[in-house]
């Protein structure tokens, strides 16, 4: 929901990054893989309940997560492999945030934790399910032409997942609660993304 709003803002910031590391000669994937290195390190961080140092490795994660693309296009090196490798990495990373506060303590956050990872289980699956189908008709996604794949709008997006994660750190003991509540809000997005993604294929059907 916010993607739209935040992602603009950043565009600039990461290219000045990007740039820097061009003149390095740093190759995107290179980026994606480091980046992914170092947001796994907030599994066994947040297992060890050093709640602050996890949160550094998952903002260094997302920011490596931006610059990634912004380096691929100033580069000429945007490719579908690379888009694959970003975003499967992503839930990746996703889940591993998630099993890390279960970890932290099992007897207070397993349960939330579980729900929360299914309900990223229906974002992430009707996200990609859509992309599929959307290159196989070929629609545009005009608002987000930097991303690798169709975008497809839901209530819960990345913005608000890198927000969800920062509360999450700063409020540990709270945890429980902020995910049941994220999780809520990622089953209403996997909702509204197959009944729209539906709606909108349908419709292409019937004027096919």
């Amino acid at each position: 929901m916010l993607d739209r709003w935040a992602m603009p803002l950043t565009q600039a910031p990461l290219a000045l990054i990007a740039r820097r590391l061009m003149r390095w000669g740093t190759r995107p994937d290179q980026v994606t893989l480091v980046a992914f290195g170092i947001g796994m390190l907030s599994l066994p961080l947040l297992a060890l309940e050093w709640y602050l140092a996890a949160l550094v490795a998952i903002l260094l994660n997302r920011l490596g997560d931006g610059v990634d693309g912004a380096l691929a296009r100033l580069a000429g090196r945007a490719s579908d492999a690379g888009g694959f490798l970003d975003i499967g990495l992503d839930f990746v990373f996703y889940a591993a945030v998630v099993l890390g506060f279960a970890l932290a303590d099992p007897d207070a956050n397993a349960l939330a934790a579980a729900f929360l990872l299914f309900a990223f289980i229906g974002t992430g699956t009707s996200f990609l399910a859509f992309a599929i189908m959307a290159t196989r008709h070929g629609l545009e996604r005009p608002r987000f032409q930097q991303k690798a794949f169709y975008y497809l709008h839901g209530l819960t997006e990345g913005t608000e997942t890198i927000l969800a994660f920062v509360l999450f750190c700063l409020l540990p003991s709270h945890f429980a609660w902020l995910a049941t509540l994220f999780a809520v809000a990622c089953l209403i997005t996997t909702f509204t993304r197959l009944w729209g993604g539906y709606r909108t294929l349908r419709g292409l059907e019937v004027k096919g």
